[in-house]
């Protein structure tokens, strides 16, 4: 019984351990707020975010992304690398010049943006913006060029509520 009760007890310690690792470093959750994503995330899900993706990789055009900010985190979508130039005129997004496929965004909301930039990117920073584009507080008014170090994970699955659970790609 004595035995019994010590392998138990270390199963417990190493799951608490563990759990405790995946979610300071590896995975965490963060609640979405607001309609700034919409259509592809609303207001009140619930996002399990890959906390160490960035460690082996840099983001990527398209990436969601949670921004750590000091006021709260924002979930944002990658637009812009490091040294890109951006520009949106009459609702068409040009990345150095060239004519982006948003293919992320309904049919409906793909020409809604309104006119930026050209704007050059900073090294080591990222142009990001809100799929419904017309409300985002994003890089074109408010949360500016968003640092490396304040992306600090990428949104990988709905988990709230259980009949939205899916893909945040």
């Amino acid at each position: 019984m004595k035995k019994e009760i010590w392998e138990w007890t270390k199963a417990i310690i190493i799951a608490v351990v563990l759990a405790f690792f995946l979610r300071s470093y590896v995975f965490a959750t963060s609640i979405v707020e607001g309609t700034s994503m919409d259509p592809t995330l609303h207001n009140g899900e619930r996002v399990i975010f890959n906390k160490a993706i960035y460690l082996f990789d840099e983001p990527s055009r398209g990436d969601i992304v949670i921004i750590q900010h000091p006021n709260k985190n924002y979930v944002k979508r990658v637009i812009g690398l490091p040294n890109e130039t951006v520009q949106v005129k009459n609702g068409v997004l040009y990345i150095n010049g060239n004519e982006v496929d948003q293919g992320f965004l309904p049919p409906n909301q793909r020409n809604e943006t309104s006119d930026f930039g050209p704007e050059k990117v900073p090294a080591n920073h990222y142009f990001v913006m809100g799929d419904n584009r017309d409300i985002s507080k994003d890089s074109r008014n408010g949360l500016g060029y968003i640092h490396e170090d304040d992306i600090i994970g990428r949104s990988e699955i709905v988990i709230y509520p259980f009949d939205q659970v899916s893909l945040t790609r």
